[in-house]
């Protein structure tokens, strides 16, 4: 896992955390707000018996707004204009009459509630109508205001959040900025004497005659394979640190033929799995199966995978690199072999940077299938292992393909420089004799 990768997953939580918390403040005003809801209704609640009772007794309103009518006897009285339609209600001053007991109804009509209390007042039904408009209105208020103020929190509370994670978060950038300038300047500094130390190892292992003892071409095939790991370890690191840096990186969109890497990559190791004894074969390679990408990149992957699955396999073992069409318009690359295979708990960790597996040997330094992944995650694909110890282990990468399909002229060669991808594929080419190396820029 990159640390890049960490900063933005740690920064990317933030937001949540802020966006919980501003949900957390709407929750307790939403309580807040309810007590206080419940509150209104109750003051409301009483406020509207006070006023049928004064003006069941009084005869006239206690309150002088008209929202009070009173009916009764043989003169209405209460009435600040015209009684509502629909009032009074004959029916149930019949049947107080009739019956004695008294009568509380609520009417909602022409958007509004009404409280109706009919009851005898000595020897007459009167009714008493009140109009709760003004009430409605009032919680009406206090619904929007405790929603305005929900969002305002929210809106507050994610925005501080947001100003306060980009300076918390600042300085942490910077920090692993500069770390990635150092690594990429101080292996930038160190391939050159390390290329140095390696040549001049290579000129001694030539100059070495049949007089030299044992002990003395064993320290020299020592020294080379050193400083072969050495500068493996470099370049590796130097492309870590440029693959971390997310301003340099740009989606590839130059056109490379993936059937021709394969084919080209099989063709170069066929001597050496010859000479070990290995079957390398290849199949879905025949048609162009044009992806976007950089040329030099894609063959790193297919490179790597191959000489993964070959040092990996025994004498009269197989190799097999197929290409198959898979769904929604991409392509599948699989690597498989019939090595020491794998153990499955490990199939997501071998693509950690620096994890050895068992076996390793002085070739693994790390970080090959991490960088591995990180390309081809960059050109919109993905890679998985799978295998079991003893039966061999498959790796798959998958590939979004150019136009949807594998039909069409083969591409141009890609220009690695037009790409404009910060990739600088420095590597150590082995010949497939014992002692001689290159290095070279792909």
């Amino acid at each position: 896992m990159s640390l890049t990768g960490g900063v933005q997953r740690s920064t990317g939580a933030r937001p949540r955390t802020g966006l919980a918390v501003g949900l957390l403040a709407v929750a307790l005003l939403a309580l807040v707000g309810g007590l206080a809801y419940a509150a209104l209704l109750h003051v409301q609640g009483a406020k509207i018996r006070h006023e049928l009772d004064w003006a069941m007794v009084h005869g006239r309103p206690a309150d002088p707004s008209g929202c009070t009518w009173i009916f009764g006897g043989a003169s209405d009285t209460g009435h600040a204009g015209a009684p509502p339609a629909g009032f009074p209600q004959h029916a149930a001053i019949h049947a107080v009459a009739r019956t004695g007991r008294p009568q509380v109804d609520q009417v909602a009509r022409n958007g509004t509630v009404y409280h109706v209390r009919t009851q005898l007042r000595g020897d007459e039904v009167v009714q008493v109508v009140f109009d709760a408009r003004f009430q409605l209105a009032e919680r009406q208020y206090l619904l929007w205001g405790v929603s305005a103020a929900a969002v305002a929190v929210l809106v507050a509370a994610t925005a501080t959040d947001l100003r306060l994670r980009r300076r918390s978060v600042q300085p942490l950038t910077e920090a692993l900025d500069r770390q990635r300038r150092f690594v990429a300047d101080a292996s930038h500094e160190l391939r050159a004497p390390i290329t140095r130390v390696h040549t001049a190892a290579q000129l001694l292992a030539q100059r070495s005659t049949c007089t030299d003892t044992a002990a003395d071409r064993q320290d020299l095939d020592r020294l080379l394979r050193t400083t072969r790991l050495l500068g493996e370890i470099v370049d590796e690191l130097l492309l870590s640190a440029r693959l971390a840096d997310p301003s340099a990186v740009t989606r590839p969109s130059a056109p490379v033929d993936l059937a021709a890497l394969v084919v080209d990559a099989v063709e170069a190791d066929a001597p050496r799995a010859a000479a070990h004894g290995v079957t390398l074969t290849v199949a879905g390679a025949d048609a162009p199966v044009p992806v976007h990408g950089v040329g030099p990149a894609l063959r790193r992957v297919v490179t790597e995978l191959l000489t993964n699955a070959l040092h990996h396999t025994p004498a009269g073992g197989r190799v097999e690199v197929r290409l198959r069409p898979a769904s929604a318009g991409h392509v599948e690359l699989v690597v498989s072999d019939s090595g020491r295979g794998l153990d499955p708990r490990h199939t997501e960790r071998i693509f950690d940077r620096f994890h050895r597996g068992p076996g390793a040997g002085d070739r693994r330094v790390g970080l090959g299938l991490a960088l591995i992944r990180e390309v081809v995650t960059a050109h919109g694909g993905t890679i998985s292992a799978a295998g079991r110890p003893g039966t061999g282990a498959t790796f798959t990468v998958r590939l979004p393909v150019r136009g949807g399909g594998r039909a069409g002229s083969p591409p141009p060669d890609v220009d690695p420089g037009a790409a404009r991808w910060p990739f600088c594929w420095w590597g150590a080419h082995r010949d497939r004799s014992a002692q001689e190396h290159e290095w070279s820029r792909f």
